[in-house]
């Protein structure tokens, strides 16, 4: 990955997102949807972090609020500059202009992430026009020599096709080309392999890997899969109804799951392994609704440890059990 210097490049305190659904009589809303929810989280530069979890759990959700594709409802997100921290959540106009520099989004789909009108230079280039990036013959010059690096070779062949003329996997190369064009210091990757051919999703990955390195990228990955988490991230937070119910260092939090969520999530995966047996967790129900949930633990309805305490207290801060290893659990 990029090189790491134990500075922190973004600190998000508190941050939450809520989506209002339904109306009262005098036109405001009475419920919300709580997508993200205090929501705390340090990502230092250089490092590859993860958020794994089930669907709607919240982890698109945080990577554009982290982008500001969405505005948050409250906290902040600081950014650290040479000026000290900036915090993004309330940039706007140049300000806003000057930060899309720096951070970079990837979208889970290749197909719709890209105006299949737009030829792979226009949509490459495109970041390089917004923000009056070099001449014609630069950005030229700049898109030709990305496509090289990201495997599109040669890029003569590639530059003036449109989208409906590559395969998946070249599509998401192309949208990796076109979030390092700028050449950022933070790109929050959504299950960037997800909807491509198991084939091709290690190429894609190492690239990506070795783009971190290249360009001294520090990433966000948002993932389902926790053997991606594992082969891309430093780190690993997991996620449920929009908080981080458990955190750790990469090998640390897979040896050594502590909360009940993360113990069912690893006892799902399967192991390569005709012979090798072990006790399911048992959790009950589906995902629990996000709408104007109780303070209580957001696990508490599935939880086989929940308890009278759980019940009559609010959702459990993260407390470190062993050294970088947090879990927010009262019977962790």
């Amino acid at each position: 990955m990029a090189q790491k210097n134990g500075k922190t490049l973004v600190n998000i305190n508190k941050l939450s997102k809520l989506f209002p659904v339904g109306q009262g009589i005098f036109g405001k809303a009475d419920s919300f949807v709580h997508a993200v929810s205090d929501f705390n989280l340090q990502i230092k530069v250089g490092e590859s972090v993860g958020l794994v979890g089930e669907s709607g759990c919240g982890k698109t959700t945080t990577g554009k609020l982290i982008t500001r594709l969405l505005d948050p409802t409250t906290g902040n997100i600081l950014m650290d500059t040479e000026e000290g921290p900036v915090d993004i959540a309330l940039l706007k106009g140049k300000e806003m202009k000057t930060f899309r520099r720096r951070v970079q989004m990837i979208f889970q789909d290749p197909y719709e992430s890209m105006n299949p009108r737009m030829t792979i230079f226009d949509t490459v280039a495109e970041p390089l026009n917004v923000q009056g990036i070099g001449s014609m013959s630069d950005r030229e010059t700049m898109v030709a020599d990305l496509l090289e690096t990201v495997d599109l070779v040669p890029a003569s062949s590639f530059l003036f096709r449109y989208p409906h003329e590559l395969s998946g996997g070249q599509r998401q190369r192309v949208a990796i080309a076109r979030a390092l064009i700028i050449k950022p210091d933070f790109v929050v990757a959504d299950e960037p392999t997800s909807m491509l051919d198991v084939s091709v999703r290690t190429g894609v990955m190492n690239l990506m890997q070795d783009l971190a390195d290249q360009f001294d990228v520090t990433y966000l990955y948002i993932t389902h899969d926790l053997a991606v988490a594992r082969y891309m991230c430093d780190r690993i937070g997991v996620m449920y109804l929009g908080k981080i119910v458990e955190i750790g260092e990469t090998e640390d939090l897979l040896h050594n799951p502590k909360h009940p969520y993360t113990q069912a999530l690893l006892s799902a995966v399967p192991v390569p392994d005709p012979t090798y047996t072990r006790n399911p967790i048992k959790i009950s129900g589906g995902i629990t609704k996000p709408v104007d949930p109780p303070p209580q633990c957001r696990f508490y309805n599935r939880c086989p440890l929940a308890d009278e305490y759980c019940k009559t207290h609010d959702h459990p801060p993260r407390k470190e059990i062993t050294p970088n290893h947090y879990v927010a659990c009262y019977h962790a």
